[in-house]
């Protein structure tokens, strides 16, 4: 395997009629990947220098570039590229520019500079779309790297709308006609909230506003507001390696928040901005790896909207399928996002493809802290929000969630396990009315140790409810429900549930899975236990069956107290206490109090090096060993980015 930090292309080469990648060991010809477009673009990447570059191999290149060929053709002709009013900006934007790749030149660039539908809103940055966060992601990609392809004099007026836009902070700056807003219309509409940008405090809607201004004040001139995003830009990244993203791991989002870092990457000036995009961009790429397996996008995860629990369906996974690809299935679906990916010259750290890859020591248990949602809010970033295990074997990974509160929009539990045909099959659970749909709901509380697991609730009228594939084996003995999946096995206690039943279900994309629910049978605390087992473990499925009923114990004679014992078929126990003053219930693990006060760490994993990843608690050094490569980066406490040599 050849390495080289040089070995991704300067210039967007896969689009040319002969392309060669130009690398420091050699050339590699890459005309195969490129046959089947009859146009090319010769639209050139942005030129970072080595040292802002994460080394990359020949091998992942060549990868790379076939699954960016396969995006541009997805996009390539397509017939409309939607409308530009509002913040539709985000996807016609991206499409255009993506056809544009595809050799369909002059439409797209006619399209980029048509005149904003709502222009006299604009007036102020001589009728340039700068308020909606959405659209500022496209405007700066259309600005730095395709304005060479744009009218003198439309380019020239982007350019003096951003002078003006940024002659002083756009935030605090009233609109000329809307001023600081007056509460009314939609969520987006600028009579909501006035100013001269888009003022929502999502970190993707952050992330786009923030990098923009910035980038738009140190094209312009306009120091002071440059100095000001700066800041703003430095205490993002400070909290991604101390505290932690406020909307960690988004099955929606994650890519949003990318993509404006990737414009931050390519095109700052200042060589501390760009190595804080940078320090960004890996966090957020490592944290990526932790969550994407092999299509799919696993849990616990916050914004989760319940329509990414199949391969290649949640956004994120399929915006990180680019850089990690090692699924079976085609990514039918691509990412507008995909545009910024596409034409950056930003690579992920060799150590988070490994990640994603699962390409390391296995099994091994990750624990994880979360910030509070608005973690720059004072008092948000005193201490964690949740607290997440993550348990990796050798065909699966499952992970679940802690909280001392309920919360809605938070997937608590998911598992993913190996599919030779589909990538990953889920198996999901949660509480409620709504099949699976996310929401960390009041009364739960869960404990894992490694493969076991215990989710437990006080009564109430809330069923449990199961997503498997259609075609797992599911098999009910000795009380014990069994699902063989093609390498993982699940056995399932029910504690005071009586038996699952199927539940008709028309989700769009699910076709392939089954749903089941759950009641409480009586008046007592309910849930179940959950043991996880593969060949490694047990050696078949059927010794796995017999072990189960033969060596597990399920110990439920203090349920009226909320206390569930379990010992697993490998003599590993795992205790729940039910805990009524908040929702973080005592956990025992092995007979050892599992101390949350102990655990802040952003990324631990309990092996004797840290290995895979380990991040402490506002320490700010991220350390991942995994597939033979190593990695670190260091966020100071004032801020600035320490790289390993």
């Amino acid at each position: 395997m050849k390495l080289s930090i040089l070995s991704y292309p300067l210039s967007l080469t896969l689009l040319c009629s002969t392309p060669l990648i130009s690398c420091s060991s050699g050339l590699i010809n890459t005309t195969s990947v490129t046959a089947e477009l009859s146009q090319m673009s010769s639209l050139k990447l942005p030129e970072v220098e080595p040292k802002y570059r994460n080394q990359w191999t020949e091998e992942l290149e060549q990868s790379y570039q076939k699954r960016a060929l396969e995006i541009i053709n997805f996009y390539a002709g397509i017939k409309s590229y939607g409308s530009a009013y509002g913040e539709n900006e985000k996807r016609s934007y991206p499409r255009a520019m993506l056809d544009f790749l595809a050799g369909n030149e002059e439409k797209a660039i006619a399209f980029l500079q048509r005149e904003d539908p709502q222009a006299e809103d604009h007036q102020q940055t001589d009728g340039i779309d700068y308020y909606y966060c959405f659209t500022l992601k496209g405007q700066i990609r259309k600005y730095f790297l395709y304005g060479k392809f744009l009218d003198s004099d439309y380019k020239q007026r982007m350019f003096e709308g951003a002078k003006k836009w940024t002659q002083e902070d756009p935030l605090t700056r009233p609109h000329p006609v809307y001023g600081l807003g007056d509460g009314s219309g939609r969520d987006w509409d600028i009579s909501r909230r006035g100013r001269w940008v888009d003022g929502r405090n999502t970190d993707n809607l952050r992330a786009m506003r923030e990098t923009s201004v910035y980038l738009m004040a140190e094209e312009t001139g306009n120091e002071k507001t440059r100095l000001i995003y700066k800041e703003k830009i430095q205490r993002y990244v400070w909290a991604l390696y101390h505290i932690g993203m406020g909307e960690w791991d988004s099955e929606v989002y994650h890519g949003h928040t990318f993509a404006p870092y990737l414009n931050l990457y390519d095109f700052a000036k200042d060589p501390e901005v760009k190595l804080l995009a940078k320090a960004a961009l890996d966090w957020m790429s490592i944290a990526a790896g932790i969550k994407y397996y092999r299509g799919g996008w696993g849990g616990p995860v916050k914004r989760d909207y319940g329509g990414g629990n199949v391969a290649m369906r949640a956004s994120a996974a399929r915006t990180f399928w680019l850089y990690f690809g090692d699924t079976p299935l085609p990514n039918n679906r691509p990412e507008t996002d995909s545009l910024f990916l596409v034409t950056s010259s930003y690579r992920p750290p060799l150590a988070a493809v490994a990640l994603a890859h699962k390409n390391f020591n296995k099994p091994v248990e990750i624990l994880s802290s979360k910030p509070l949602y608005e973690n720059w809010k004072p008092g948000n970033f005193d201490e964690p929000g949740y607290w997440e295990t993550q348990f990796f074997g050798h065909s699966y990974q499952m992970g679940s969630l802690v909280a001392k509160f309920a919360d809605g929009d938070v997937a608590p539990f998911k598992l993913m396990a190996y599919n030779s045909q589909r990538g990953v099959d889920y198996f999901v659970a949660n509480t409620g009315k709504r099949l699976v749909n996310p929401g960390k709901n009041s009364g739960d509380q869960i404990g894992q140790y490694r493969n076991l697991l215990i989710w437990l609730r006080p009564p109430s009228q809330a069923n449990f409810n199961f997503q498997i594939p259609q075609n797992a084996l599911e098999e009910i003995e000795d009380n014990i429900w069994f699902f063989k999946l093609e390498k993982t096995w699940l056995a399932i206690h029910p504690i005071n549930l009586k038996q699952y039943q199927e539940v008709n279900s028309n989700k769009k994309g699910y076709e392939q899975e089954k749903f089941l629910t759950a009641e409480r049978n009586k008046e007592n605390f309910y849930g179940f236990a959950l043991e996880v087992g593969e060949k490694e473990t047990h050696g078949s499925y059927e010794q796995f069956k017999n072990n189960i009923k033969t060596k597990s114990q399920l110990n439920v004679e203090k349920l009226t107290q909320g206390i569930v014992n379990y010992q697993g078929s490998n003599q590993q126990t795992l205790k729940l206490i039910y805990n009524p003053l908040n929702l973080l219930p005592m956990i025992m693990r092995n007979g050892d109090l599992h101390q949350w006060s102990e655990n802040f760490a952003l990324y631990n994993s309990p092996t004797t090096d840290k290995s895979p990843i380990f991040l402490g608690y506002k320490q700010g050094k991220l350390q991942v060993q995994a597939g033979g490569y190593e990695f670190e980066t260091e966020v100071s406490k004032e801020r600035k980015v320490v790289t390993s040599p």
